[in-house]
């Protein structure tokens, strides 16, 4: 049995002797890489922070000591130090979350793995302590130097200094990096602290203090004056913390788990607020991880241990590759297109762009708020800026697409990855929320492919437009089979044809996105059924073309079907075109319930959800039976 299995909650891990602490690291890192060859996960984040999670929890009392993780990547160790074992099923549905998890432990407090939120978490909670009187415990917030780049961390370490008789311990989690390496002035300003002359010597002598042993190989007078030099070298970069008026402790090896215990002790003695900036190494131990220049591995699919290869799966064209291929041929036919991402280049698909263009791409690092802004001053001088990010990350600049881009009209392109269910990583990355949020955008244009083709065509019609901003979005994963239209109603996509299967005008289905291969699914199972189904799929989901109220005009039942929350989407859009032109048709509206969703696979939430072809089916043909029974006979001629 290693080690790790007998460590079932913090206070087992404080009755280890301290000399099985390098076999304990050993056998959790051990124990990752295992269970992520065969699952995938955060894995380079976590192997980073081995030692820093045992020190956290030898040293502070979780769950009294509330221990939070910005933004959760690298809670694995935490996972399993406080008795969570079993990683078979990680992300899967029944099995543990891909993020800290409050249904699945005490010592969990938030899951909300949208970065740079921790210090406010920690602000709040060292404040509800003073409020109630509180003076024992100590609230720790855990933030990785990638998302201090996002202006939110900022405004609460404003807050944070304010009061210095709060208890509450900041860590830095500091390996350069976010998905990628760090961008700005900020990592270049930690950087130097790592980097200065003479740190090195100043660390080696702070080890051997600590394990009161001799400093081998130089005079003592060497030494001090080596610790002298780093000291004065470095001071400068940590005074950006301490003119904050926070108490500044590093930096701290952070792989060296004595060292790391001292720092924290005294950080949690000092009785106000701390920073505690320790150095660590994403993908440590695990060597294709730590040479693995992209991300070093830090959320790997399934691969071999051995070589840290990927795991052949078929291949298969995927919407980021068709996007990141369309950026690149825009880029390349015209000069004005430029491209911004918040941390996330190779996971856009932005890296081919940027390869290409080195000039015209611009990572912001984790600050959605202000990529949005920004690319809105570019377009006011003559640009036109892409913005890629994740679906459910452009919540985080909803005002400045309002305020900043769509009040001032300027043609920006927001593109939304992973738009619509995406289910591993749970509740906090499902995009299912954009269609909603954005339809109260004036003047907003919103796009929503089908295939490949459609995201090919689409994406060039959206940086068409110079005087309001445009956004494509576009799901996770596998690019849908090609579906290619059999005529135009207006400037929509007509995919099935009621009377091409000799029945009436029965149904017609509104199809978004990739949801109208569902709904010809649909239309094909009921027209077996004798229901004449029309399909279309209007492209441009924002506005509506109002070539649909003449269409809808002719069928008994409208029906819409997208893989977005219900309230406020393409459904609701529709209800209301109709009514406002006194259609009275009824809409039956088929999305995802506005609930937070547990992680599961795409294919199991849209089942749970009631979006499969054979759900829809039967839901709506009782419609269409109930809507024929109530129609009054036709008058005799």
């Amino acid at each position: 049995m290693a080690l790790f299995e007998s460590i079932h909650n913090p206070d087992a891990l404080k009755r280890l002797p301290a000399d099985q602490l390098p076999e304990l690291a050993r056998g959790i890192r051990d124990f990752l890489v295992d269970s992520c060859s065969q699952t995938g996960g955060h894995l380079g984040p976590s192997l980073g922070v081995v030692e820093l999670t045992v020190a956290l929890h030898r040293v502070f009392d979780s769950p009294q000591d509330p221990i939070l993780f910005d933004t959760g990547h690298q809670a694995y160790v935490h996972k399993v130090l406080t008795g969570r074992h079993d990683f078979t099923a990680l992300k899967s549905e029944g099995g543990l979350s891909g993020y800290p998890s409050r249904e699945e432990s005490e010592h969990d407090f938030i899951e909300n793995s949208h970065a740079s939120t921790v210090l406010s978490y920690a602000d709040g909670m060292a404040k509800a302590n003073e409020v109630q009187g509180d003076r024992e415990r100590t609230v720790v917030a855990v933030i990785g130097d990638g998302a201090l780049t996002g202006g939110m961390a900022w405004e609460a370490l404003n807050n944070i200094a304010e009061r210095k008789d709060r208890r509450l311990v900041v860590v830095v989690n500091d390996n350069g990096r976010s998905y990628s390496p760090t961008r700005g002035g900020l990592a270049e300003h930690l950087s130097s602290l790592r980097m200065a002359p003479g740190y090195e010597q100043a660390l080696d002598l702070a080890k051997s203090t600590l394990n009161r042993t001799p400093v081998v190989g130089q005079p003592l007078y060497e030494a001090l004056h080596g610790l002298k030099k780093g000291v004065k070298d470095a001071i400068q970069p940590q005074m950006m913390f301490e003119d904050l008026g926070l108490k500044y402790l590093g930096p701290i090896d952070g792989h060296d788990e004595p060292a790391l215990e001292k720092a924290l002790r005294q950080a949690r003695d000092f009785g106000g607020p701390v920073i505690v900036h320790c150095l660590t190494q994403k993908g440590k131990g695990y060597a294709p991880a730590e040479n693995h220049d992209e991300d070093q591995f830090h959320a790997p699919g399934p691969f071999d241990v051995t070589t840290g290869q990927a795991k052949p799966g078929p291949k298969v064209e995927k919407w980021t590759g068709v996007f990141s291929e369309t950026m690149v041929e825009l880029g390349r036919e015209r000069e004005d297109i430029v491209a911004l991402t918040a941390a996330m280049l190779h996971p856009t698909g932005l890296n081919k762009f940027a390869d290409a263009y080195p000039d015209r791409i611009f990572d912001v690092g984790i600050a959605e708020q202000h990529a949005a802004t920004s690319a809105t001053g570019m377009a006011m001088q003559g640009l036109h800026p892409v913005v890629a990010v994740y679906a459910t990350f452009l919540n985080r600049c909803f005002d400045q697409v309002l305020m900043d881009a769509a009040l001032h009209g300027q043609g920006v392109t927001f593109c939304l990855d992973r738009a619509g269910i995406t289910g591993s990583d749970g509740a906090s990355h499902n995009g299912m929320w954009d269609l909603s949020i954005l339809q109260v955008v004036p003047g907003l244009r919103m796009a929503a492919p089908r295939d490949a083709e459609r995201l090919r065509t689409q994406l060039r019609e959206a940086v068409q437009v110079d005087d309001a901003p445009t956004v494509v979005r576009y799901p996770k994963g596998a690019v849908a089979e090609e579906l290619p239209a059999v005529g135009k109603v207006g400037s929509m996509d007509l995919l099935r044809r009621a009377e091409d299967s000799g029945h009436g005008k029965d149904l017609l289905i509104v199809g978004v996105g990739t949801m109208a291969q569902v709904a010809v699914e649909v239309a094909d199972r009921m027209a077996d059924q004798g229901i004449g189904v029309t399909v279309v799929d209007p492209l441009w989901v924002k506005p509506l073309d109002e070539a649909l109220v003449a269409e809808a005009a002719e069928h008994s039942v409208v029906a819409v079907v997208e893989d977005n929350g219900r309230t406020g989407a393409v459904g609701d859009a529709v209800s209301r075109l109709l009514r406002d032109h006194e259609v009275d048709v009824p809409v039956r509206s088929f999305g995802i319930e506005q609930e937070f969703l547990t992680h599961a696979k795409r294919e199991r939430i849209l089942e749970e959800q009631g979006l499969t072809p054979q759900e829809l089916s039967r839901k709506l043909t009782e419609t269409v039976a109930r809507r024929t029974e109530n129609e009054p006979a036709a008058e005799p001629a």
